[in-house]
């Protein structure tokens, strides 16, 4: 087994909209619709460019960016559903777009947003296929179901059919079933979206614990800070199809931040401390301000000497406003 997945340089293009290689580029009103019948315009976009990184085996990387930023087409490049314009992508040390059964034997691609087992079949009846599909024995296939049944939690939804199950409910037997071949890799591309808190919580501890067990690879996509923070060791960012930081989750802020947050509750009721930077939110007496990164010690130091505190604290800004601070202007278009 290739100890790493790497991915090169690839550009994947959008989905095209209207002309060969591009968007179509709509233009307003009747007049104009009509027109564009006859004379459509396009556009070449490159939805993912010059992203470069290597996953190593085992390793949960968080893969983060704002909407649009190339993140699920990434996956998509990395599972064998799109097919690059350029550069190369290896995973398990194969190309995923020739889709060769020693490939998709080994991986997974979980979509929070997609529906993957059969609609009206029981989920039981799902796995099956899958045992079918991916040619998995007897004896595996029901000790691998048996157990991914008692650590999701899933026993009582099995006989039911997939429609009727909520979401947290799909996305757990959509879970097991994704893993019930043991792939070597797993892609998750929101697997927590819209699930309550106490069903995101269970999923993220699964995760956790079948990476320590069985070793699997995860790269992960998510816009919820949470799973970030109890997965992901490492994170790379992605905006406007170009990888912006890759390095580990603790030092994301150091790299990308700018400011840092001061958190103080002053022992004088309503004191305005906005002289002393941008006030981000208040909660009773309790203040939180942003300041300067190569400020914060003097700000704390003048507003010490001035007021009297009955809780300081000194932190990073938020995960996810530190994503939003990856450069994605500068570069040209």
């Amino acid at each position: 087994m290739c100890p790493r997945s790497r991915s090169r340089h690839q550009e994947v293009p959008p989905r095209p909209g209207g002309g060969r290689g591009g968007r179509r580029a709509g233009r307003p009103g009747g007049a104009a619709a009509a027109r564009s019948l006859f004379a459509r315009r396009t556009r070449t976009v490159a939805a993912v460019r010059d992203a470069s990184f290597e996953i190593g085996e085992g390793e949960v990387v968080g893969f983060l960016g704002p909407n649009g930023a190339g993140k699920t087409t990434t996956l998509k490049a990395l599972s064998g559903l799109l097919h690059p314009t350029g550069g190369s992508v290896t995973v398990l040390g194969h190309v995923p777009f020739r889709r060769e059964r020693a490939f998709l034997s080994r991986i997974a691609l979980l979509m929070g947003n997609r529906n993957q087992l059969q609609w009206d079949l029981p989920a039981v009846e799902s796995f099956e296929l899958n045992q079918a599909i991916y040619r998995v024995p007897d004896a595996q296939f029901r000790r691998t179901r048996d157990e991914l049944v008692d650590l999701l939690g899933i026993g009582d939804l099995l006989r039911r059919p997939v429609r009727n199950l909520s979401l947290g409910e799909r996305v757990k037997v959509e879970l097991a079933g994704s893993l019930l071949h043991r792939p070597r890799v797993l892609f998750l591309d929101e697997p927590t979206l819209g699930l309550d808190a106490a069903t995101q919580r269970r999923l993220r501890s699964f995760i956790a614990d079948h990476n320590r067990r069985d070793g699997t690879t995860v790269l992960l996509t998510s816009h919820y800070p949470a799973d970030i923070e109890a997965l992901c060791a490492r994170v790379a960012i992605i905006n406007r199809g170009r990888v912006r930081y890759d390095g580990p989750l603790d030092a994301l802020s150091a790299a990308l931040a700018t400011s840092k947050e001061i958190r103080l509750t002053p022992e004088e009721p309503d004191v305005d401390l906005s002289a002393y930077g941008q006030v981000v939110s208040r909660e009773g007496h309790s203040v939180v301000l942003a300041v300067p990164k190569a400020e914060a010690a003097g700000v704390v130091a003048a507003i010490l000497a001035a007021h009297a505190v009955a809780d300081l604290a000194i932190k990073d800004p938020p995960v996810d406003d530190v994503i939003d601070l990856a450069p994605a202007a500068g570069d040209a278009e």
